[in-house]
């Protein structure tokens, strides 16, 4: 499994686990469907996706999971902490959590961009921060828990497993196909 290969799995996975985490919030007759298609467009980006995998790996040694890498996650990691503990035990508000989380971890993105020399991370990265932004700003202005989940977890979830998906195509075909 080439570098680049498991970059585009830890997208994919932490895609899947955004929408099966904040599906339930929805009503069942979406929540369902949306968990499914989730797991599907997962399964079909690690059974299918291989080849678009291999011919960005062609292109470059793909992100190296490094110091800078880790220097990133481990900030990433210290930030949901941190903004956890003041969302929670301070301003009370546990509905905003999905908000920071979807915030922070588009943030790393920026890092993950600068660390892997790869920009295209920023689109993905700044996408996701207004994701978390508008969720925590729709929390603490008392939007209904539904909105929250679908704003701040099943966007950035079809972000990510989105930007896997377009990342395969952009290498030369969509996953599943030869480029």
């Amino acid at each position: 499994m080439t570098r680049n290969h498991m970059g585009r799995l830890i997208g994919a996975g932490f895609g899947l686990v955004f929408i099966e985490a904040n599906a339930g919030a929805l009503p069942t007759g979406v929540g369902i469907p949306l968990r499914v298609l989730g797991v599907a467009a997962f399964l079909g980006l690690v059974l299918f996706g291989r080849r678009g995998a291999e011919a960005v790996a062609e292109q470059s040694a793909g992100p190296a999971f490094g110091g800078r890498y880790w220097l990133v996650v481990v900030a990433e990691v210290i930030g949901i902490v941190a903004g956890l503990a003041v969302i929670n035990r301070v301003l009370h508000t546990p509905e905003a959590t999905v908000g920071w989380i979807a915030f922070v971890v588009g943030v790393h993105f920026f890092g993950l961009a600068v660390a892997w020399r790869r920009p295209s991370l920023h689109k993905l990265g700044a996408g996701m921060a207004a994701c978390g932004a508008l969720g925590l700003a729709l929390a603490f202005g008392g939007a209904p828990a539904a909105v929250v989940a679908l704003v701040a977890g099943i966007a950035p979830g079809l972000l990510l497993l989105g930007s896997v998906w377009w990342s395969g195509r952009a290498a030369g075909g969509a996953p599943g196909r030869a480029g």
